[in-house]
């Protein structure tokens, strides 16, 4: 009977008195269990360090061996992020953190840890190794003042107590390892975006420098081109009409002396008056190809208010918008902007017209554009020439009509041709957006009149 309580109880004694002995050990093995209890709890804040769950372990083990003080020391080379290094649980007091209080029985404790003394002499020290993975990374040792030494079970909670405090160490290293690695995740996730930002905006701005180089290359061209055809409206055209009207006035001079010449001097009178105001216009029109080119992209009705502009004069003209503004691609730009000032030249030249409007409407999913005056066309008739000009080639004169419906259809739409609410005649240009170019046709391009 006695062996089996020894063997269930841990007692070692068999006298009569066996059952101090047993209520102590009870005690112990209690306090114990609060020990592991409040270390369970520790463990949980790991997280957040690691420096509470070591003050637990060295507490715990000064209770359960009732030591005047229990000491963890970590190892040297271990776990090189944790503080602190040193704990001491005195009898009384609070835990301490720093070396250089200990006392100086202590501080030889720690000498001899780091010096390679164990597992001590359990009559007065008991040390136990906190192991990682097979290797030593520390030291828990109390000095206990059992009645005697203690037993193998004290010295296996020792043992599980320095290593919790060896796998917490860890835990929390592996932690904040793991919250840096993090940390630096998202600074880098960070700096990507501002990179990929960055991006974005050089790309965007050397888009936008491409852009204006292509317009500084083709303002360059047309810059050209509009000097060259100013100069050959002064050089040749303006030269041969004046040189017309001149010889002209000889005429009318030379008719007068023939019989029946005032009705002749008078037509020829009236044929002078309109080379003069072709001259007048070729003037205009060289005066206009002068003037500086914008240094921006015109939108369609900043273009087809320039041109209302110069043909202000011996017409009253207004140019109205309608709706919200679509952009418009450059191509169908200088296609809509030629046909409406071959329309408008038509008004002024043949019309007879005093006054016109240009209408530019937007529409959704279409773009109008509509010249109308009050002049004496007859839209039937120009309907029929129309037909005419478009079914037989020529010699490239005379095909206004046939330029402006083909400028249309290369942009999917149409043109019509109409009286006018004016009395005169009313062209329309009804085209889809968005723009989609078609290509030009084949073959030689007749000269716009």
């Amino acid at each position: 009977m006695i062996n089996e309580l020894d063997s269930l109880t841990g007692i070692r004694s068999g006298k009569r008195s066996y059952y101090r002995e047993y209520v102590r050990s009870d005690e112990r093995l209690h306090g114990t269990l609060r020990a592991m209890d409040a270390i369970s709890q520790a463990v949980v804040r790991t997280v957040e360090g690691p420096r509470e769950l070591l003050q637990e372990v060295v507490e715990a083990a000064r209770s359960h061996l009732d030591a005047d003080w229990a000491l963890l020391l970590i190892g040297g080379g271990e776990f090189p992020g944790a503080r602190p290094r040193v704990l001491m649980a005195p009898r009384d007091g609070d835990v301490v953190i720093e070396e250089y209080g200990l006392p100086l029985e202590v501080r030889r404790e720690v000498g001899a840890v780091r010096g390679g003394a164990v597992p001590g002499d359990r009559a007065q020290c008991v040390r136990a190794p906190m192991m990682l993975e097979g290797r030593v990374v520390g030291t828990l040792s109390a000095r206990h003042r059992l009645p005697e030494e203690p037993a193998d079970a004290d010295i296996a909670v020792l043992r599980i107590l320095a290593n919790q405090a060896a796998v917490s160490l860890h835990t929390s290293e592996q932690f904040q390892a793991g919250l840096l690695l993090h940390r630096r995740a998202q600074r880098l996730n960070a700096e990507t975006e501002a990179q990929r930002r960055d991006l974005n905006e050089r790309d965007t701005a050397l888009r936008h420098a491409e852009h204006r180089l292509q317009v500084a290359a083709q303002r360059e061209l047309v810059e050209e081109e509009r000097q060259r055809i100013a100069r050959e409206l002064h050089d040749t055209v303006t030269q041969q009409v004046l040189s017309v009207g001149m010889a002209l006035e000889i005429a009318r001079g030379d008719a007068a002396a023939l019989p029946g010449g005032d009705t002749l001097g008078e037509r020829l009178a009236g044929t002078r008056d309109v080379a003069g105001h072709a001259v007048e216009q070729l003037r205009q029109a060289i005066f206009a190809l002068r003037q500086p080119h914008s240094d921006r992209v015109q939108s369609l009705a900043e273009l087809l208010e320039a041109l209302v502009l110069q043909h202000i004069g011996p017409l009253t003209l207004r140019f109205r918008v309608e709706g919200v503004e679509v952009e418009v691609p450059e191509q169908a730009r200088h296609d809509l902007v030629r046909a409406v000032g071959e329309a408008l030249f038509n008004v002024t030249v043949h019309a007879q017209a005093t006054r016109a409007y240009v209408r530019l409407v937007y529409r959704t999913g279409e773009l109008r554009l509509i010249v109308a005056d009050d002049g004496d066309g007859d839209p039937a008739r120009l309907r029929r020439h129309l037909r005419l000009a478009r079914r037989t080639p020529g010699d490239g004169r005379h095909r206004g009509l046939a330029n402006m419906a083909e400028r249309a259809e290369r942009l999917g739409g149409a043109m019509n041709v109409r009286r006018a609410r004016l009395g005169g005649v009313r062209i329309e240009f009804r085209v889809p957006l968005p723009v989609i170019m078609t290509p030009r046709a084949a073959g030689p391009v007749g000269k716009e009149q």
